[in-house]
């Protein structure tokens, strides 16, 4: 019998995000597009004040998003 593999990182934090916020995180990633040029931190403190996401949410999101633009 196989184990499901836990899902690691910052996806890890998807299945709350979407639970408290009520987006998909869909959503949260097309924002982010928005703001293309910004830095990291720009965009955690974006989505926390223009969106009410706590640190550890828009860290998760930034970081994903991130990641998936790079080469």
């Amino acid at each position: 019998m196989t184990t499901p593999e836990k899902t690691q990182g910052p996806a890890s934090y998807f299945p709350s995000i979407e639970k408290k916020y009520g987006q998909p995180i869909a959503h949260w990633l097309e924002l982010l597009k928005f703001c293309a040029g910004m830095k990291h931190m720009e965009h955690v403190n974006w989505l926390k004040t223009e969106h009410g996401l706590g640190h550890g949410h828009a860290n998760a999101l930034v970081a994903y998003a991130m990641a998936a633009q790079k080469p």
